[in-house]
């Protein structure tokens, strides 16, 4: 196979495709997303199936307990893969609307109007709902979509894509909105990387080393997250009980997420109230737990090196720090923290608005575990990714963030 020719074929077709969507009603979209959410309902054991191929394999190449989480369907997570799928259709279309119509001294009227970005690109490792995810929100938001899943994922990825590209054929729609490149070969990856002109924006979603990659190599916009280094603070002003449930909460839901807790920080008011009965669950949990050196010596724990408090573990270990004040609190998630989702427990209006003012992070929460992170749980149908960019999106990327504007002017014959 012609690597380049190929993928330069499969890119000009999403870029006709996209082109022609401008074409499609709201309508048209929303039918053919119900379309595919059915299909992957009806051959949900198919894609259980073949998952089981792929989990099979991870095991035999020692795939991390993470990685296997992440790579795993469950007939759970299908029907969450299909509910989201639904709630993308429900939402309102945001292609075509106006806003801030107004009328200058020249006599005319400028407004914005919400349009697509064009061709997307994700490319992926390791979760195959985000093969369902990727293509509901690109054609929620009238894109067209090249996905390109990890070799890890191979049979679940297929399976998937079947369903869409079936649902497709069935609709008004063109089908090459949303495409699929089959190879493994990394030389695709690069190829989208340099389609100048026919893919608009991509966007990688896996570890920490594919986004630097495609972040160095893209020569077209990419919207990224590297780490998810989370942090809990309980402030001196915490319910214990509730202090206690969140932070239990945010680690020991799934490890392998970007919106795990990675990083405990207690105020020193607080410490004798919840950690020992955190260490003694985290402990039961099978977590490993490091500190800084007071801490560790009060609480017979290992010390915590440097290095501990810029990791992103996505596995049962947890570092804990005690602190003085909200100020070191903040002032550690600032330093260490990868601006991506931090929370504080607290019953103080003050120290509440000051965290939401002061953390620079995609999503702050107050009294919240972090692994709430989560386009399906901001309402958002699903997502195609958690952002720590500032531009042009942050936070979870849903179907409004693949949308850009543009002016218009509605004018009746005026001149300058």
């Amino acid at each position: 196979m012609d690597i380049k020719a190929h993928i330069q074929q499969i890119a000009q077709q999403a870029k006709a495709a996209a082109e022609k969507m401008r074409e499609n009603t709201a309508e048209a979209r929303q039918s053919a997303l119900f379309m595919m959410a059915d299909q992957i309902s009806a051959q949900s054991n198919a894609i259980l199936a073949a998952n089981a191929k792929d989990i099979e394999q991870g095991k035999a190449n020692q795939l991390s307990p993470a990685l296997l989480d992440r790579l795993s369907l469950t007939p759970a997570r299908i029907d969450a893969m299909v509910t989201g799928m639904r709630e993308i259709a429900k939402q309102p279309d945001p292609i075509g609307s106006i806003r801030a119509l107004h009328t200058v001294p020249s006599g005319f009227k400028v407004g914005k109007m919400r349009t697509p970005i064009g061709v997307i690109g994700i490319i992926y490792e390791s979760r195959p709902n985000v093969t369902a995810d990727a293509a509901a929100i690109c054609l929620k938001s009238g894109n067209a979509c090249i996905l390109r899943g990890g070799s890890e994922a191979f049979h679940s990825n297929q399976a998937i894509i079947h369903c869409i590209q079936t649902a497709l054929a069935n609709s008004a729609l063109d089908n090459h909105i949303i495409q699929y490149i089959d190879t493994t070969d990394r030389q695709a990856v690069n190829e989208m990387l340099n389609a100048v002109g026919l893919i608009d924006v991509v966007i990688p979603r896996g570890g920490k080393g594919l986004v630097k990659v495609i972040s160095e190599q893209a020569k077209i916009p990419v919207i990224k997250h590297l780490d998810g280094i989370c942090h809990v603070y309980i402030d001196e002003y915490a319910d214990s009980d509730k202090a206690i449930a969140v932070a239990f909460n945010a680690k020991t839901y799934r490890y392998g997420i970007c919106g795990a807790m990675e990083t405990l920080l207690v105020h020193q008011k607080q410490q004798d109230q919840v950690l020992p009965t955190l260490i003694d669950k985290f402990h039961a949990a099978g977590v490993s737990l490091v500190a800084d050196a007071a801490t560790a010596q009060s609480f017979g724990l290992m010390t915590a090196d440097e290095i501990d408090w810029h990791t992103e573990y996505l596995d049962a270990k947890l570092s804990i720090r005690v602190v003085n004040d909200i100020d070191t609190a903040i002032q550690h998630i600032n330093t260490y923290g990868s601006h991506h989702t931090d929370a504080i427990v607290t019953e103080h209006i003050g120290q509440q608005n000051q965290f939401l003012n002061r953390v620079d992070s995609a999503s702050v929460m107050v009294n919240t575990p972090t692994c709430f992170a989560d386009g399906f749980e901001y309402g958002l149908g699903a997502e195609i990714g958690i952002s720590t960019d500032k531009l042009h999106v942050r936070g979870p990327v849903g179907v409004a963030d693949l949308t850009t504007e543009k002016y218009i002017i509605l004018g009746n014959g005026e001149t300058r």
